[in-house]
C-alpha cells in the first residue's frame, strides 16, 4: 500500500509543481523518449541478469505490493511447531523425528502448520537442519557456521532481484542522457526552419532527461530499496529457526531455545509471551 500511496505522492508532488509554475503537462508526454529510455533499459537488464532473477524481479514487485511474506500468525507458527519439534525430541530422542522429517507432510508434527508445509523453502531447511542434527549427532559449534553458510547463501539469491532492480535505477539517468542526445541530434536537422519546431525538439530533448532522474529516483531506486527490505524482513523466518535449534543443542530446553527465536524477531511481529503460549494451546 505504501509503494502506491508514495509513487502517487511522487506524481501529484512533479506535475503539481510544474503545473502550478505555468508549466503545460502536454509537454512532458513524448513516447518516443519513453521508448529509448524503457527498451534500452530493460535491454541492459536482461543482458546483465540471468532468466531466473529476470523472473524474480516481476514475482518481487509484485510481492512488495503484497507486504511482507510471514506475518505475525505466521511466527506463531514457526515458533510452534519448533517448540513441538524440541519438546519431541526432548521427550522421545532426536530419533523419533526422523519420520517427520522425512516424509513433513504425512507428519503429525507438521500437519498442524499448512502454510509451512507449502512455503517449500522453509520446510526445506527445517528438514535439513533436523535431518544433520539427527543423522550426524553434531555439536553446537558444528552446526552454527555450516547454516550461517546456509543463510548467507540464502540471502545473497532473496536480495539478488533488488540489486538487479538497484542497478536498473543507476543506469536511467544515463539513458535520459542518451535520449537527450538525441533529441539534440533531431534538432539539428531542424535549425534554420521555424523557431516553434526548433523549440519543440529542445523541450522534448530536456524531457528525456527529466524523465530518466524522474524514474530513477522516484521509481524504480525505492521499488528496489523496499524489495531488499522485504528480503531482509522475510529472512527472519530462517534466523528463527537456526536460532532455536543451535540454542537447544547448546543444551537450553524448548521453553528457553524457542525463546532465543523470538527475541531476535522485529518488533512489529513478535508475538508476545503470552500469545505464543496460548498459541501452542490451540495448536494441540
Amino acid at each position: 500500500m505504501l509503494v502506491i500511496v508514495g509513487s502517487i505522492v511522487v506524481v501529484v508532488s512533479v506535475l503539481g509543481g510544474f503545473v502550478a509554475s505555468h508549466g503545460q503537462v502536454g509537454a512532458l508526454w513524448q513516447p518516443f523518449e519513453l521508448v529509448i529510455i524503457g527498451g534500452a533499459a530493460l535491454g541492459g537488464f536482461l543482458i546483465s541478469n540471468s532468466m531466473k532473477v529476470v523472473k524474480e524481479v516481476g514475482s518481487g514487485i509484485f510481492g512488495v505490493l503484497k507486504g511482507p511474506q510471514y506475518k505475525k500468525k505466521d511466527y506463531l507458527d514457526i515458533l510452534s511447531l519448533m517448540y513441538e519439534i524440541l519438546s519431541s525430541a526432548r521427550k522421545n530422542g532426536l530419533m523419533s523425528l526422523e519420520s517427520h522429517v522425512e516424509e513433513p507432510d504425512k507428519s503429525t508434527l507438521f500437519s498442524k502448520y499448512p502454510k509451512i508445509v507449502k512455503d517449500h523453502h522453509l520446510l526445506e531447511f527445517i528438514t535439513d537442519c533436523l535431518r544433520m542434527i539427527v543423522s550426524g549427532n553434531m555439536s553446537p559449534h558444528e552446526l552454527e557456521p555450516l547454516l550461517e553458510a546456509e543463510l548467507e547463501t540464502h540471502h545473497h539469491e532473496a536480495e539478488a532481484p533488488a540489486h538487479a532492480l538497484s542497478k536498473v535505477s543507476d543506469s536511467l539517468p544515463g539513458f535520459g542522457i542518451v535520449a537527450a542526445v538525441l533529441g539534440i541530434v533531431t534538432t539539428m536537422g531542424s535549425i534554420g526552419g521555424d523557431i516553434s519546431v526548433v523549440g519543440g525538439h529542445v523541450a522534448a530533448a530536456l524531457v528525456g532527461t527529466f524523465l530518466g532522474i524522474l524514474l530513477a529516483y522516484g521509481f524504480v531506486g525505492p521499488l528496489a530499496a523496499a524489495m531488499e527490505g522485504r528480503a531482509k524482513e522475510d529472512a527472519k523466518a530462517y534466523e528463527c529457526v537456526k536460532a532455536a535449534l543451535v540454542s537447544n543443542l547448546q543444551g537450553y530446553n524448548p521453553n528457553i531455545a524457542v525463546e532465543f527465536a523470538r527475541k531476535i524477531l522485529s518488533h512489529n511481529v513478535r508475538p508476545t509471551f503470552a500469545e505464543f503460549e496460548a498459541h501452542c494451546r490451540g495448536a494441540k
